[in-house]
């Protein structure tokens, strides 16, 4: 197949693109309808690059969209000022411009995001101690449960001792995971 002459005059063969391998963080979580919320608040971030970057391996704790609506905060609207030494109450009767407000939300998000991310994969999760994340000075702690050892290991463990991981789904550049909650950052 020859694709129509370009402006050059010569037309070029047709090359398909073929697939080869497992997809990457950031098509699975396009293709996951339940964990919409997250990738769109991801997107708002310098970090969702890791997620199609090929080389970067990471493990990602994924809130479901039911999980990110039943928080009594919303991650862009934490009422903190953030910084690297973490949140600043906003002091009452503070008025914020709509710029220092956008920043201020910009920065939550982004410290959410990156409390979800596990920088490495895999990671073990019935290894005891905690894995670092990539907020500063977070970690997260997986707690193995009784069960059925005929079950995945990912389905016997819970996520800082109450979030119950719903699904696992592996990419090529790192492993997803689905929470029925999310990583407290306050």
């Amino acid at each position: 197949m020859v694709l129509p002459s370009s402006q050059s005059g010569a037309g070029e063969p047709f090359v398909p693109v073929t697939f080869s391998g497992k997809p990457s963080l950031a098509d699975l979580l396009t293709i996951e309808t339940s964990a919409s919320i997250f990738y769109s608040y991801a997107r708002e971030s310098d970090l969702s690059q890791l997620f199609a970057d090929k080389d970067a391996r990471n493990t990602l704790l994924v809130p479901t969209n039911k999980a990110v609506i039943a928080l009594p905060r919303k991650p862009y609207n934490s009422l903190c000022f953030c910084s690297h030494e973490g949140p600043k109450p906003i002091e009452e009767g503070v008025i914020l411009s709509e710029a220092e407000f956008d920043n201020l939300s910009k920065k939550n998000v982004e410290r959410w995001v990156s409390a979800h991310i596990i920088p490495g994969s895999p990671v073990s999760l019935t290894s005891s101690g905690a894995h670092r994340t990539l907020l500063d000075g977070k970690n997260v702690s997986f707690t193995a449960l009784d069960g059925d050892n005929s079950t995945p290991e990912w389905s016997r463990v819970l996520l800082d001792g109450s979030v119950h991981l719903t699904a696992m789904k592996e990419a090529s550049n790192g492993v997803m995971y689905l929470l029925d909650g999310t990583v407290t950052v306050d």
